[in-house]
């Protein structure tokens, strides 16, 4: 598959275009833009400065209140409560690297694992997503002996040379990387007939053969277990059975990034991997564990540790400091105790029915697909042909903005809103997304 735009891209200020339209945000603008560069990304065609965070809303300069129904780092609501009194109180005692013993430290390493499946006994905790990818890769090349990854086709992991390399929706215009091989995104929507894990298990096993043709080694596959960078591919149930089968029967890991389905996302359990009845080998996480504060982490089974550090080290400062320790362990007390799991399933099943209720009279909707809330919202020009209307998402993701609500695009052609709000969004945020993508649809199609 031909890659059309990069991930941040699809819904990116253009510096090229028109100026925004008041003077504070041209000065705002410039002010990026002269000291990150050109190469700067912003959000929108009128970017938003943002001043403050609160539960679903984010307050702009301009005085206006927006609707967060993108941001996933701040995963139990912005500005959390208890979680900013967990940092506030620890950063006033102790933040130091991990080479000393802290009982906070610990005890979230074992509340983290304790919610983890057997056989992984294991974490190191990083600081980023990035790390925790990157680490993973070392870490099945270690267990394997082999160079070779299989990702999806948009698949997205991270920001390190490493990662870049198995995150072709980052790599626009440039051929993967030898050791590299990507396999169709489950996609029961434009292929109904088929079961997409058999589909993709298939692919797998092709892409592995095509891997020993060419001499080399495979060490593993890594996939966001909800395919979000694809467009958002939830279902069926039970999908990536198939597919870890075929990986471990070729010698191979099975990485689950977790970075993004992770934390109650996709209401079903607490891990995406678990909507699909599957072990993974080794399950990354990054920022959304912290809500926001610099975190990553990667959970293993021990015996894949120990064959990693009997040929390699591996230490990171300030990875699993007392402080995002202490985020880390406030965000698992919330989840628990607020219920947002079950608010994830509940609220989100409420939305995808409010959307697919518009889809009777706007038939720009394809599909309305996802789980818990991790929701995708794909656009077509008609939906017998199934051809993807990137126009009508940009539209839909300026035309949002413009009535306060933010939102983001996914998918090799931009073509899908990928809905993933704060855990605490409510059925009555619920409704005003609905109304809003009511009234921005009826607008931009006459």
């Amino acid at each position: 598959m031909q890659i059309e735009k990069e991930i941040l891209a699809l819904n990116a200020y253009d510096p090229q275009a028109a100026e925004p339209g008041d003077e504070q945000t041209r000065r705002a603008v410039a002010r990026r833009l002269g000291t990150f560069g050109r190469g700067a990304v912003l959000f929108y065609r009128e970017p938003i400065e943002a001043v403050s965070a609160e539960g679903v809303w984010i307050q702009g300069a301009d005085g206006r209140r927006y609707l967060d129904v993108y941001n996933n780092v701040p995963s139990v609501g912005h500005c959390h409560p208890r979680v900013v009194e967990a940092i506030r109180r620890q950063v006033g005692t102790l933040n130091i690297h991990t080479r000393y013993l802290n009982a906070v430290v610990d005890s979230y390493a074992e509340r983290l694992l304790a919610s983890l499946p057997e056989p992984i006994g294991n974490v190191v905790l990083t600081c980023t997503g990035s790390e925790a990818n990157d680490l993973a890769l070392r870490v099945a090349r270690a267990a394997t002996g082999g160079s070779g990854f299989i990702v999806s086709e948009m698949a997205y992991h991270g920001n390190t040379a490493a990662v870049t390399d198995i995150s072709p929706s980052s790599r626009t215009g440039r051929p993967l990387a030898p050791h590299v091989r990507t396999v169709p995104a489950p996609d029961s929507y434009r292929k109904p007939d088929e079961h997409p894990g058999k589909a993709m298990a298939a692919a797998v096993s092709e892409a592995i053969a095509d891997m020993a043709d060419k001499g080399i080694r495979f060490a593993g596959m890594v996939a966001d277990t909800i395919f979000s960078s694809d467009g958002v591919h939830a279902d069926p149930p039970g999908l990536l059975a198939p597919v870890v089968a075929v990986v471990h029967a070729q010698g191979g890991l099975f990485i689950a990034d977790e970075v993004q389905p992770g934390f109650g996302r996709t209401g079903d359990a607490l891990w995406g991997f678990q909507r699909h009845d599957i072990v993974p080998d080794i399950v990354t996480m990054g920022k959304p564990m912290g809500n926001g504060f610099p975190m990553g982490g990667m959970a293993l089974r021990p015996d894949l540790l120990t064959a990693f550090n009997a040929s390699d080290k591996y230490f990171n400062t300030f990875g699993g400091n007392p402080v995002a320790a202490a985020a880390g362990l406030a965000v698992l007390d919330v989840i628990r105790d607020e219920g947002l799991i079950e608010n994830a399933r509940d609220v989100g099943r409420y939305l995808r029915d409010g959307l697919r209720e518009i889809a009777n009279r706007h038939l720009a909707i394809g599909e309305v697909r996802g789980a818990g809330l991790f929701i995708g919202l794909e656009f077509v020009t008609d939906r017998e042909s199934k051809t993807p209307a990137p126009e009508t998402a940009s539209a839909m993701i300026n035309g949002l903005r413009e009535r306060g609500v933010l939102i983001g695009a996914a998918g090799a052609y931009g073509n899908t809103l990928k809905i993933r709000p704060p855990l605490c969004f409510g059925k009555e945020h619920a409704d005003a997304f609905v109304d809003h993508c009511d009234a921005v649809l009826n607008r931009i199609q006459g």
